[in-house]
């Protein structure tokens, strides 16, 4: 008989996100944002859960750059974080608020415990670190638990954030180099269709 291969709970039914083009809405309100967040709370590994969706969320980060993340990266006393972008984007160092602060503090303190706890990696599963079809999963899990309407894949969070930076009204090279994008159209994306544009079209 061949081995019989024991498959965890944090990886089972796992599928790779489809790589066609998605049709309909690829980003989050800040309301359904943070429905999302509050329900990654939820989970059995919510502390972790949290942390990693709210620092992907408010970094723009990609699922690589995210599962990629070490603890080189990440100064708590200084409340910065050197972000290390993929695809030959501009790496930058960015401010860490508060409450991503405190997310993070917390899973550390549970992290100290883990039997992983000697890889680099900030996030890590119950094999070690996270593999991209882990972090689809678990994107998707917490997005059926907050019941939205869409359905929730990694990267739809970095879309998320860009739509946000640029309904605040923010400038376009400024959002273009908080996510580290070389090419500004990338940017226009988000700045071209924000909200913000339209308010006094009937005023």
């Amino acid at each position: 008989m061949g081995q019989v291969i024991e498959i965890h709970p944090e990886h089972r039914n796992v599928k790779s996100a489809p790589r066609v083009k998605r049709q309909g809405r690829d980003y989050l309100t800040p309301e359904e944002m943070t429905t999302f967040l509050e329900s990654s709370k939820k989970g059995r590994h919510g502390v972790r859960d949290y942390a990693m969706m709210l620092m992907c969320y408010r970094h723009g980060l990609r699922a690589s750059e995210l599962t990629a993340m070490t603890l080189a990266q990440v100064d708590l006393n200084s409340a910065h974080f050197f972000c290390t972008r993929k695809k030959r984007s501009l790496d930058t160092q960015q401010t860490i608020e508060g409450d991503e602060s405190r997310a993070i503090r917390a899973w550390l303190r549970v992290r100290e415990n883990h039997p992983y706890r000697n890889i680099p990696n900030v996030f890590l599963s119950e094999r070690g670190p996270f593999t991209r079809q882990a972090l689809n999963y678990l994107v998707g899990a917490i997005g059926k638990r907050a019941s939205l309407i869409v359905r929730v894949w990694p990267h739809m969070l970095r879309h998320s954030c860009g739509y946000a930076l640029a309904n605040k009204g923010l400038d376009t090279r400024l959002v273009q180099d908080f996510l580290g994008h070389r090419n500004i159209q990338h940017t226009v994306r988000y700045t071209k269709t924000a909200a913000k544009r339209f308010e006094k079209v009937w005023r």
